[in-house]
């Protein structure tokens, strides 16, 4: 059974200093030391007393190893079965370590299997927004079989969004993140980016572009974002409280 989420921010190692210096401002966290044979990771910590911690930071080796923007760890009960059911609907091992389990969706998209640790308190949204959604970014040849890939791998249903090029896997309430799956217009690898909700969409902009960020491009529901250290993400016009469009 799922229990928690976390979603990582992917940048280069050498980036990642830049990095944690961003997301820990536009999240209103502090950056927990870094861990790894490499100092390659670490976690944004919200206020110990009011939420518990679902964003992490993984600096990269190379930028294209796999890991392309972000990835998700699933917390389960037990790691084995659910690696079990992620290779019976259609995911690959990828590698083993700690208690931890590496897997490649089948288009490409890795992700984690690690224990429960007991999290269940989502942050409250800060300065109008609440990072709260994964956006996996699939090339249109792989697209239906990404999309039911994710429904089968969690047990939650496929939700089919106004726009047919996006569909949607929604957790129980309570969990931080929801996976969205978005349709490429060309062929490319699968990666995956962060989204934001904002009460205000351009006022976020602002505030993040004052942080380093930059405007990349603006639609009638989203902003695109750039980070400081290269990566993509986007502001949505979506409720930061419930987290609904």
């Amino acid at each position: 059974m799922i229990r928690w989420v976390c979603v990582f921010v992917d940048r280069p190692r050498e980036r990642m200093d830049v990095a944690a210096e961003f997301w820990t401002a536009v999240t209103g966290t502090q950056l927990s030391p870094r861990r790894g044979e490499y100092g390659e990771y670490a976690t944004f910590l919200p206020d110990p007393e009011a939420a518990d911690p679902y964003l992490k930071l993984q600096g990269l080796h190379s930028w294209d190893n796999g890991l392309r923007g972000s990835h998700i760890d699933f917390s389960v009960d037990d790691v084995s079965a659910f690696a079990a059911r992620a290779v019976a609907v259609g995911a690959d091992i990828v590698a083993e370590f700690d208690g931890c389990v590496v897997f490649a969706s089948p288009a490409g998209q890795a992700f984690c299997a690690v224990p429960w640790q007991g999290e269940s308190r989502r942050p409250d949204p800060f300065d109008g927004t609440r990072l709260d959604q994964m956006c996996v970014d699939i090339p249109p040849e792989s697209y239906e079989v990404e999309t039911e890939f994710w429904s089968a791998l969690t047990g939650w249903p496929l939700l089919y969004a106004p726009r047919s090029e996006y569909r949607a896997v929604q957790g129980p309430a309570g969990l931080p993140v929801r996976v969205l799956l978005q349709r490429l217009d060309e062929p490319r690898a699968t990666g995956a980016h962060l989204d934001f909700s904002a009460a205000d969409r351009a006022a976020a902009a602002a505030a993040h572009e004052k942080l380093g960020a930059t405007v990349v491009e603006v639609s009638d529901h989203w902003t695109v974002m750039r980070d400081p250290a290269g990566g993509t993400y986007c502001l949505t016009d979506r409720d930061p409280v419930t987290s609904l469009g």
